[in-house]
């Protein structure tokens, strides 16, 4: 077994570097890694309908959509992650319980009574620090999973906040859960990279086979390929994103706006927009103007700055019929 401690903190990279070891090696291989603020969404997820569109721009908070399903969750370097990926013969049972039984080992050992509980989590008092995810690929496993240390539990419950009422779509919604941070458990305090020492040393010492490896540089660069073809674009990350309807009542200076898109695949696919608004010209072109956008502010704005704004909104601006449309 490859173990892995990958010190890049960048998520698109994080991502990729998965795929690469799932797709691009027959070695069985653990690693552990952490990302910047970052909220990584389930495969069959609607992007927009799991974030607080708003915080995680002006945090600057990257949004990638990883392999495996289940629901959305909020990294930042208080996170640790763990995955394996592990030649199978049995291609399609999911392992949750093996591969978590390590991470409970070493809990234990250090005084804290951890469990595995529901589906797919691991708790302390009943309250959730670990999440976890698997994808099969013909006979491989990845199984991977977080392991909340010290991270800011404000941040992650600002970033993952949204209106339900905004969305309504046939993708898989994620269930909000009490969380905690290892931290506040332990008898004795660690520091995060005495944390991630502990971890590597015991799976090193539980598997026979296991053996250090670092990333080469070809390594590297073909994982910089996978960012660029595909987790670091918005087509993955966003436009994968199952059809939706999204429905908004607004206020701005023109009057009150009721909003109402057909999204498919992140595109939009008809605009309706309503309202005791006043107009010069019909608030139709606006409307036929977003078709065929993505349902992206960055997108959207440059698609509609062209308009001005005040011709079919009467005191309207750009900035706040784009902020409608969220």
């Amino acid at each position: 077994m490859l173990c892995i401690h990958n010190t890049h903190t960048d998520p698109y990279f994080n991502l990729a570097a998965e795929e690469y070891l799932l797709t691009g090696f027959t070695d069985d291989c653990f690693m552990l890694w952490q990302n910047g603020p970052s909220i990584i969404v389930g495969k069959n997820q609607n992007t927009n309908s799991e974030i607080n569109v708003d915080y995680v721009q002006q945090n600057n908070i990257k949004v990638v959509r990883r392999l495996s399903g289940g629901g959305a969750v909020f990294h930042d370097l208080g996170n640790i992650n763990f995955t394996f990926i592990q030649n199978s013969t049995d291609d399609k049972e999911l392992q949750f319980q093996k591969y978590t039984r390590p991470i409970l080992e070493v809990l234990q050992k250090l005084g804290v009574e951890a469990r595995f509980e529901g589906r797919n989590d691991l708790t302390i008092d009943g309250k959730k620090f670990s999440g976890n995810a698997e994808f099969i690929r013909k006979n491989r496993i990845l199984h991977h999973g977080t392991l909340l240390f010290s991270s800011k539990m404000t941040d992650l419950t600002q970033a993952l906040k949204v209106n339900p009422l905004k969305y309504k779509d046939k993708s898989v919604k994620s269930v909000r859960s009490r969380v905690t941070n290892i931290s506040e458990h332990l008898p004795q305090p660690l520091t995060i990279p005495e944390f991630i020492q502990t971890l590597m040393a015991h799976v090193t010492t539980k598997y026979h086979d296991a053996e250090m490896y670092s990333f080469t540089e070809t390594d590297i660069a073909a994982i910089e390929q996978f960012v660029g073809s595909k987790y670091g674009t918005w087509d993955w990350n966003f436009g994968v994103s199952p059809q939706y309807s999204f429905k908004n009542v607004a206020r701005i200076n023109g009057g009150n706006l009721e909003i109402l898109l057909d999204v498919q695949k992140g595109m939009i696919h008809n605009a309706k927009i309503y309202g005791d608004f006043f107009y010069r010209r019909d608030i139709s072109e606006l409307e036929a103007a977003l078709k065929n956008t993505p349902h992206d502010k960055t997108a959207i704005k440059q698609k509609l700055r062209p308009f001005n704004i005040d011709d079919y909104l009467a005191n309207g601006s750009l900035e706040e019929l784009v902020e409608a449309l969220f």
